[in-house]
């Protein structure tokens, strides 16, 4: 029922900012949580930054004080400002949702490619 569509990956070089967007569309009753992860080559995917419904965030601490998650609750949109970038930071990031529709879901984004060379 939800549908999320990422956008804002790219290649950087170390020391500098993306900005990752993801909006969700589709019929739902409410999202309660947005999530971004990432997944580095080889490795499992992991939680980078969380906001709740209430406003509530978290970070992981590989990125704290460098990345920024914020919401726009009115038009289903999350986002994640990423600064002083670092070649550790490069993988494939995903957009999550969990939401009421019916039965409580959660839906996963295509993924989008941030690479930060040295």
């Amino acid at each position: 029922q939800v549908q999320l569509v990422e956008s804002g990956g790219g290649l950087v070089q170390a020391g500098g900012s993306l900005r990752l967007s993801c909006a969700a569309s589709g019929r739902f009753f409410a999202i309660t949580d947005m999530d971004w992860y990432r997944q580095a080559p080889g490795k499992q995917r992991d939680l980078v930054a969380s906001i709740t419904r209430g406003g509530s965030i978290q970070y992981a601490d590989s990125v704290k004080g460098r990345f920024t998650i914020s919401r726009d609750f009115a038009k289903n949109w999350v986002y994640l400002q990423m600064n002083s970038l670092r070649p550790e930071d490069t993988g494939v990031y995903y957009c999550r949702a969990a939401y009421y529709g019916g039965p409580y879901s959660e839906s996963w984004g295509q993924g989008t490619q941030v690479t930060v060379s040295s």
